[in-house]
């Protein structure tokens, strides 16, 4: 569900909840262990919004994206969807369903081979920089000027407190911290993220919404395209902030995801 909230907090997702998804999941007041398994929500039930700016960001990553990651990134939106709406369905959590769209959809933009040697940023500080300029850059001549549509957005073009949001989740959707916060839409995208890529967190999804968006977006051998991808970057940048999550302990951790095996 989108929030219909004027509070740019709570509608861009700025939020702040623990870092720590452990924490989160199993240890806060607020977030009291599920007494009942996730249920099954189809991609049917998580539809990608139907706005200006998200046909324009959906596009933009269409013709950016090697197909294995726009379908990562696209499976990534509804994985986090069904998490959300099973485990955090609470309005400090209504950020709108377009703010993760996007984050989704570029959150991988820097790992591309261009972009990649574009820069000796990690990629995902650059893919932080991609996006604020994306998201806030006006149609090309020739394209219709929209109207302005729920959030604020004219001509398919982000607000600055959504773009801010938007960067922000993609600078830190692989700091997975146990101390200190981090945005809710951040949060989200992270559990997504490492579910789709690792496997974490099996419980949080139900094994026929595993099925059905795979179905809708097949992996195409992700667990390796994704770990060729890891080690091509902190071959070119040893100092890569993928390094934090373990040089070698991350690409077999994505290698030996056996969640998602059967969908490879």
């Amino acid at each position: 569900m989108s929030s219909s909230s004027s509070d740019p907090i709570t509608t861009y997702g700025f939020t702040a909840v623990p870092a720590s998804a452990s924490a989160l999941l199993t240890s806060t007041p607020a977030y009291p262990p599920p007494s009942t398994p996730a249920p099954f929500i189809p991609v049917s039930e998580t539809p990608i919004p139907d706005t200006p700016l998200a046909k324009r960001i959906q596009a933009y990553a269409r013709e950016h994206l090697p197909e294995p990651t726009y379908n990562h990134s696209l499976r990534v939106y509804h994985f986090g969807l069904a998490i959300k709406r099973y485990r955090f369905p609470f309005p400090s959590w209504a950020f709108t369903d377009e703010t993760y769209f996007l984050a989704c959809m570029l959150h991988d933009i820097g790992t591309t081979e261009e972009n990649q040697r574009a820069t000796r940023l990690s990629f995902e500080f650059q893919g932080g920089l991609l996006a604020l300029e994306v998201l806030r850059r006006r149609p090309e001549a020739g394209e219709t000027e929209m109207e302005a549509d729920a959030v604020g957005a004219v001509g398919g073009i982000a607000t600055r407190e959504q773009t801010e949001s938007v960067a922000e989740a993609i600078i830190r959707h692989q700091d997975l911290c146990e101390v200190g916060k981090i945005t809710a839409v951040g949060q989200l995208l992270q559990l997504a993220t490492i579910f789709d890529n690792t496997g974490t967190h099996a419980d949080l999804v139900h094994p026929s919404t595993i099925e059905d968006v795979s179905k809708h977006f097949p992996r195409q051998k992700w667990s390796n395209c994704f770990a060729a991808t890891i080690r091509r970057e902190n071959s070119l940048k040893p100092w890569a902030h993928t390094t934090a999550l373990g040089e070698e302990a991350f690409p077999n951790k994505v290698l030996g995801n056996k969640l998602m095996e059967p969908y490879e």
